[in-house]
């Protein structure tokens, strides 16, 4: 589960639905579980967007959280959004990290 530590975006492990704080930075449920690095290990990441393209380009909420994180994943990359999200065309840089995939309903 992501949980915004400082500038950065780590992930914790999820236990159960009682192992949750609401976060000072957008005042969300975030994982209170032990701090998970073992990238390696993961098999495929679901991750949110503001909009996507069919290509797999990616628009966030522009603090570059996921900018930093998906670099280091080595995994497919599942964008999930509603049908409304996907758009034609969206800013996008050299450094960002393209989608897998788009899932959308």
């Amino acid at each position: 589960m992501p949980t915004i530590v400082g500038d950065e975006l780590e992930l914790h492990e999820y236990l159960d639905e009682t192992a949750f704080s609401t976060s000072a930075h957008f005042s969300i449920q975030e994982s209170t579980g032990p701090l998970f690095t073992n990238y390696a290990a993961i098999d495929l990441a679901i991750i949110p967007g503001m909009a996507f393209t069919p290509q797999g380009d990616r628009l966030g909420r522009g603090k570059g959280y996921y900018d930093r994180l998906l670099p280091k994943l080595q995994c497919p990359l599942i964008g999930l959004a509603f049908s409304f999200q996907v758009v034609d065309a969206i800013p996008s840089e050299v450094h960002d990290v393209r989608m897998t995939e788009i899932v959308s309903g």
